[in-house]
């Protein structure tokens, strides 16, 4: 357990809340398509809350160790910059997405809600899960 702690640890820790954010995002759509909508409502507000805990780790991890490179060759390397190329725009706008999203819900405004969820899920659950791959292939190689 000694590597999940301190500073080398926090890398780690985005990859671990990523995928608990992806998690919860499916499991935030199994609930809503069996109209569970309380079930949805809390599994959703935890998908946000681990993704802004996600935040808070990755920028710890940033301000911490600076740029970290990726040192790859050959196609992975074109792989690793593809992925990074989608996943870097798209987690920018995820946070604003997810809030407006949110907010629509929190407010009854359903209508607009599934408008607006049906363009964010896509997109925060390709972040969540592309996440997952810069990690492995930075830390991981």
């Amino acid at each position: 357990m000694a590597g999940l702690f301190g500073w080398n640890a926090l890398p780690a820790w985005t990859a671990i809340l990523s995928g608990l954010s992806a998690a919860l995002l499916a499991l935030g759509l199994y609930f809503i398509r069996r109209r569970n909508i309380q079930a949805h409502k809390r599994t959703m507000l935890a998908t946000f809350s681990s993704s802004m805990l996600f935040l808070a780790v990755y920028l710890l991890h940033h301000w911490h160790a600076g740029i970290v490179y990726y040192t790859g060759v050959g196609w992975r390397r074109t792989l690793y910059f593809w992925i990074l190329g989608t996943h870097t725009p798209l987690a920018a706008a995820v946070p604003v997405l997810a809030i407006v999203t949110l907010s629509l819900g929190l407010r009854r405004r359903f209508a607009r809600h599934r408008q607006w969820a049906r363009w964010t899920w896509p997109i925060w659950m390709y972040v969540s899960l592309s996440g997952i791959a810069v990690y492995w292939m930075l830390y991981r190689p």
